[in-house]
């Protein structure tokens, strides 16, 4: 079993189905079908076993689940996190975790590819205790504000350095749409984040000098943590909305 890939968006799609299902907008076949089909078989592994994602869910709706919380964490920088320690760990180590918000309790799902045998690949969830603190987050409307500084900043930094991957990809060659019932400056929010992230992918260092390097690193290091920031309020619109509470 391996780490997911950093750039594998199955966290965020979790939460945003997720949060859709809590909210009413879809059902919840369609909700794990849509992270299924993002990344495969979804099993979660907890203290009394492996179940699938399905029956995961809706034993967490009975005991009173009522919203999903994003996080993407680097090191130095741990966005979305709030403890404790082992779950941060975990969370930083694979770039990503949802946390789970039930009354008085929260459980963090830490996403690892998993293969099982030559033809099978999906994902294991490791769920784990997660502190009940709320993490301090942007708003939707400050996120959007500092992601287009950002892009502004990063457009102008890299017309001055020659290389490969200058650009930005097309909105429509990016697949991480928001579930149904997500606001709509949360929808646009999100499409912008994810392109920009797929662009931050994209770049490839090679052939620069080290002063081209140095140059683009900044600037790309500052657009990441924007992208980041804004992916994560995107995705609990649905949630500062109202919709449900956290």
């Amino acid at each position: 079993m391996d780490r997911v890939r950093i750039d594998s968006p199955i966290s965020a799609t979790l939460v945003s189905w997720g949060n859709a299902w809590l909210a009413g907008h879809v059902g919840l076949d369609e909700a794990v079908d849509r992270v299924e089909r993002a990344a495969g078989p979804q099993v979660v592994a907890t203290e009394a076993g492996e179940t699938t994602l399905r029956a995961f869910l809706v034993d967490q709706r009975i005991e009173g689940l009522s919203s999903f919380r994003l996080a993407l964490p680097i090191p130095g920088d741990p966005l979305g996190l709030t403890g404790p320690p082992a779950f941060n760990g975990a969370a930083i180590d694979a770039g990503q975790a949802a946390v789970a918000v039930l009354p008085g309790r929260c459980l963090g799902l830490v996403p690892a590819d998993d293969r099982r045998g030559s033809s099978y690949q999906g994902i294991l969830w490791t769920a784990c205790e997660a502190s009940t603190a709320v993490p301090s987050l942007p708003s939707l409307a400050e996120a959007e504000q500092v992601l287009s500084a950002a892009m502004r900043a990063a457009t102008e930094a890299l017309l001055g350095v020659e290389g490969p991957a200058q650009g930005f990809p097309a909105l429509d060659t990016v697949d991480d749409a928001l579930a149904p019932g997500y606001p709509g400056r949360a929808h646009r929010v999100g499409a912008l984040a994810a392109r920009l992230a797929l662009a931050l992918r994209l770049a490839d260092e090679r052939g620069l000098t080290s002063g081209q390097l140095a140059t683009r690193g900044e600037a790309l290091r500052d657009l990441d943590r924007a992208v980041r920031r804004a992916r994560v309020a995107a995705h609990h619109a649905i949630v500062e909305s109202g919709q449900p509470q956290i």
